[in-house]
């Protein structure tokens, strides 16, 4: 296993700068993710910790080894690519085994290297079975086992369930991790499906036009994100345009801007630091799993009045919506408990101040 660090990398294809400043550390050992919208700089990042690319400018290390200009040849890394990239006209037995061979590997050691491989992921009945005659999700098992079974330190992986159907991701995310897990390998994924990079990763980094908008472990990515994107990027989220009016203490006081009408709202203990000569440019934004409904009025912190204008019923989860003067809130109720919630009637919404987080908007860089 090794450890990466990406120091000060800048990727550019004539003008276009595909990834910007980048410096980023993963762990020895650790299940990252890289996570955006599509040409947002994730994957050419990937390629050049592969060694397909090599960086405009700065450095890639394996550990305390400069890789930076090192083929991939001889990089000791797996790559899963997104298309599975195996050969349709040999079987299961030998696609697995040709980085082996390319690596003049004894027959004997190579035979019990992908036998053991085969069995961990559970194709061990399949080996001479041609892969063309092979489901989506026992190929993609063919291609970690390829990517497993020459010991790569680091592990690589393109979009690779991308191609599923969504009761196969849901499997396969969880046999990926098993495998990670088993191997206690380094691993780095691709993938723009928040699903994966919520329920998979230890942490995430969250890109947009080239730039790393944020570090964090799926916890802190979700509900603490560092500006709108990554808010609007991971989950749902209600983001309203505000001007702050006071700060006291742990106490933040704001009117959210809705025309001519404002909303007095009080935030508690934000973690975002304000510059006092600049309070423009920033929003409020609130989970709408954190927003209560009430069906009568209650005496509670930023209680708003509104009406319900729709309410869509997805099994576990209600997602409704309110109209509070024009203001549209989404929120997400938990399906267990009956409720008369309708279109049309007059509801209280309740933001609970420490729910709230008061976040930059970042200027142009919405995908």
């Amino acid at each position: 296993m090794a450890s990466i660090k990406i120091e000060n990398v800048q990727k550019a294809f004539g003008k276009v700068i595909a990834v910007n400043q980048l410096n980023l550390e993963i762990k020895d050992g650790e299940f990252f993710m890289f996570m955006g919208p599509s040409g947002c700089g994730k994957t050419t990042t990937l390629r050049m910790i592969a060694g397909f690319y090599y960086p405009t400018k700065g450095v890639v290390r394996f550990g305390d080894k400069d890789m930076t200009r090192v083929p991939p040849e001889k990089r000791n890394t797996g790559m899963v690519f997104q298309n599975y990239a195996l050969f349709p006209h040999m079987t299961v037995f030998e696609n697995v085994a040709f980085g082996l061979r390319v690596r003049k590997i004894a027959a004997n050691e190579l035979k019990t290297r992908v036998k053991d491989v085969l069995h961990k992921v559970r194709l061990e009945q399949y080996a001479d079975r041609q892969v063309s005659q092979l489901s989506g999700g026992q190929q993609q098992r063919v291609a970690l086992a390829r990517a497993l079974v020459i010991e790569p330190e680091i592990l690589l992986l393109d979009e690779p369930l991308s191609n599923l159907d969504a009761k196969l991701r849901d499997e396969m995310r969880s046999e990926i991790l098993r495998l990670q897990q088993e191997y206690k390998i380094t691993t780095i994924y691709v993938t723009h499906d928040q699903a994966e990079a919520l329920s998979m990763s230890d942490r995430i980094a969250v890109f947009n036009f080239g730039v790393c908008q944020q570090v964090g472990t799926p916890s802190e990515i979700y509900n603490e994100p560092a500006n709108d994107f990554v808010a609007g990027f991971i989950g749902e989220i209600n983001l309203l345009p505000i001007v702050v009016e006071k700060i006291y203490q742990n106490q933040v006081y704001v009117s959210v801007k809705n025309g001519s009408d404002t909303k007095k709202l009080v935030v508690h203990n934000t973690p975002f630091q304000f510059n006092p000569e600049h309070k423009s440019d920033l929003t409020l934004s609130i989970r709408p799993e954190s927003i209560k409904i009430f069906e009568r009025y209650v005496d509670s912190a930023n209680i708003l009045k509104g009406k319900i204008e729709a309410v869509e019923f997805f099994g576990a989860v209600v997602n409704v919506t309110v109209n509070v003067d024009g203001l549209l809130l989404q929120v997400n109720l938990l399906n267990d408990v009956k409720t008369n919630l309708k279109p049309g009637l007059e509801v209280w919404v309740a933001l609970p101040e420490d729910k709230i987080r008061i976040i930059p908007v970042v200027r142009g860089d919405i995908a």
